[in-house]
Parts: C-alpha cells; structure tokens; sequence
C-alpha cells in the first residue's frame, strides 16, 4: 500500500515544481467541473488561460493583465513577509478598502482643485489607512494576545459596513441624483490614476507593486530584518535565542502588509475602479492569500502568481460573456488553485513509498 515518507528536508526543486503541477491540476479538475455544467471542458479552458492571451481580442485583454495584477502583486508582496514569518494577516480585504476610502476621501476633500500635490496626499493617506487598520490585529495580539487570524478577518465586515456608509452618505455624489457612490474620480484630473503609458495598462499602482517586489526582495535577502522574519518562519526556538522581539515583528509586518494594502485600494479607486461604490470591493485581499502562497512567498514568484490569477480573473469575464459560464464557476477555479497547490504541497515535505501490508 502507498504510505508517506517524511523527508529528511524539503526538496527545493519540488517546491519550484508544485506550483506548476497545481495549475494543471486545477485545469483538470476545472475541465471536470464544466463539462458537470454542460459546457465543452476544453473550450472553457481554452476560453480562461488561452484566449485573453493569443486571441482575436488579446491586444485589448494583454493590457488588462497589469491593471488586474497591480493590486493582487502589492496586498500578496505585504502579506508574504507575515507569512513567512508566521503572522497570519488574512485582513487584506479590509485594509485595501479602509486605504481606498482615505485616499479618495483626501480627493474629494480638495474638489475641484487641480493642484500636482493632491495625488502624492491621496497615496500617503490610502497608505496610512490601510496600516492603521491592520495595527488594529497588532496590537491586540501584541498587548493580549488575541488571534490575529479572527480579528484580522473580522474587520473585513467592518470594513464594508464603512464603505456602504460612505457610499450611501459623507461621500455621496450630490449631482448623482440619487443614486450610491461618490464622484468619478476618472473625471478629476488631480486625483486621477490614469495610464504612463498609453495602452499598457501601466499605471502607478503598477509601477508601486514592482518597485515594492524590489525592495521586498532587497529586505529578505540582503537585510537583518529579513534574517529575522526568515528565521523566525523557520525556526521559532532559534529566533528567540538569537535576539529577535516577536511583537516587534508582529508590529513591522503587519503594519507594511497593512500599508500595501491600503495603497492598493487608493490606487485602484483613483484609476480602473474610480469611485467608492457598493460594490468596490472585488475580493482582491482574499485572491492575494492564493497569489502569496502560489508564488512560494517570493517577490518574483509574486509577481508571475499575480499574473496567472490576473488571467483567471480575465478569462473569467470572457468566459462568462461568450459560453454563460457562471461567476461562481470562474471563483471556484480560482478556489481550486490553492486547494490543489496544498494539496500537492505534501510531496515537498513527504515522498511517497510503496509498503507491504501487514498479515495480522
């Protein structure tokens, strides 16, 4: 019978391995799942990871890539340096809208002036928010040792509750008739996150997560405080011995997780998105998790992770148009990916060995 072998250490070329053979299981397994609801399983696949990328539409679904992995590259940059460390940041969510609401709060505080300084106060505000909300989980885990798991989450709800309000009130359109939201901030120069460089999709958000995988790589490989938050991921006991303060960490990691968040949210309501809506929200603080985990908590991994759920989130949208896939059939996909990846995850740690059965 097949039984599993823990391995003396964990194979590096496995876990470079994994995340690959989770993609084309996850392909497999979402095959399955749409030939149960009727539709050609190899259409669909094509539809999802093809198409946005070689098909008779791609020069207008290549750019998108960027505009959907911006976000989704910066949360999972700030959440992997938790991760690694053992800081279980699943509040993402939360920071992102708390950092989109400030930021677009300091551009509707100076409409309709269109002054240069205005973008550079949105992106400290939407910065600021985000770290302070996540220092909400820090703290309480500093000071009573609360889970920072629950908590973190919790105030996700929070959150959305904020959002809605100020959607519904303090930053309601008052020339919309009515209707929720604040105003377009694509239709307000000074505010506007709009393209560096025409048909790219680039724009500053962009440029923050790549800059931010620079310097995330730079801190974990060439700085103490990287050494630290390694170690400490790696080897509790050790990092204790060696000097290392826990809450300090706790304080650092969230707090830069928070802040990149917070980041991510101001620049997606100043750009793709463009007004706090009801329905801002999109659930990238939570698709972030799976991009940090897929890219094996590393800057580079991170950003080619980012890419791929980019593409998922875009063949989504094809696929829901074109073949009248659900959108829960497309969030499923996405679900199957960090299922499988740790599922597949067990042969780093394990090999499997084949082994008599006992004769009782």
């Amino acid at each position: 019978m097949l039984t599993l072998e823990k391995r003396p250490q964990p194979s590096k070329a496995l876990s470079y391995i994994t995340p690959v053979l989770a993609v084309i299981v996850t392909m497999i397994a979402g095959g399955l799942l749409f030939a149960a609801l009727g539709k050609d399983p190899v259409v669909a696949i094509r539809t999802i990871f093809w198409e946005p990328l070689f098909g008779e539409f791609a020069s207008y679904y290549r750019p998108q890539l960027l505009v959907k992995g911006g976000p989704l590259i910066l949360i999972a940059l700030g959440l992997s340096l938790g991760f690694r460390a053992g800081i279980w940041n699943i509040g993402a969510e939360g920071q992102y809208i708390i950092g989109a609401i400030c930021g677009a709060g300091v551009a509707l505080a100076f409409y309709p002036l269109d002054a240069w300084y205005i973008f550079p106060l949105m992106v400290i505000a939407g910065a600021l928010g985000g770290w302070a909300w996540a220092m909400i989980p820090a703290i309480l885990k500093v000071k009573f040792g609360t889970n920072e798991i629950l908590v973190s989450l919790m105030l996700v709800y929070v959150a959305e509750q904020l959002l809605a309000s100020m959607a519904l009130g303090l930053m309601k359109n008052p020339e919309g008739y009515g209707f929720p939201g604040s105003r377009n901030l694509q239709q307000y120069p000074a505010a506007f996150n709009g393209e560096l460089i025409a048909g790219t999709g680039m724009h500053w958000g962009v440029a923050a997560a790549f800059i931010a995988a620079i310097f995330s790589y730079i801190l974990l490989n060439r700085h103490i405080l990287g050494f630290q938050i390694r170690l400490t991921g790696e080897a509790p006991r050790a990092a204790k011995f060696s000097g290392v303060k826990p809450a300090r960490l706790v304080l650092i990691c969230m707090g830069v997780a928070g802040a990149l968040a917070g980041m991510a949210g101001m620049f997606e309501v100043a750009g793709p998105s463009g007004q706090i809506t009801l329905s801002f929200n999109v659930g990238y603080g939570f698709t972030a998790i799976i991009v940090a985990f897929l890219g094996r908590l590393h800057p580079v991994g991170i950003i080619l992770a980012g890419l791929l759920m980019a593409l998922t989130y875009i063949g989504g949208d094809v696929a829901q148009s074109r073949l009248q896939l659900p959108a829960a059939a497309i969030q499923m996909v996405q679900g199957m990916l960090l299922f499988f990846l740790l599922a597949v995850d067990v042969l780093t740690n394990y090999r499997i060995k084949m082994t008599k059965r006992e004769v009782a």
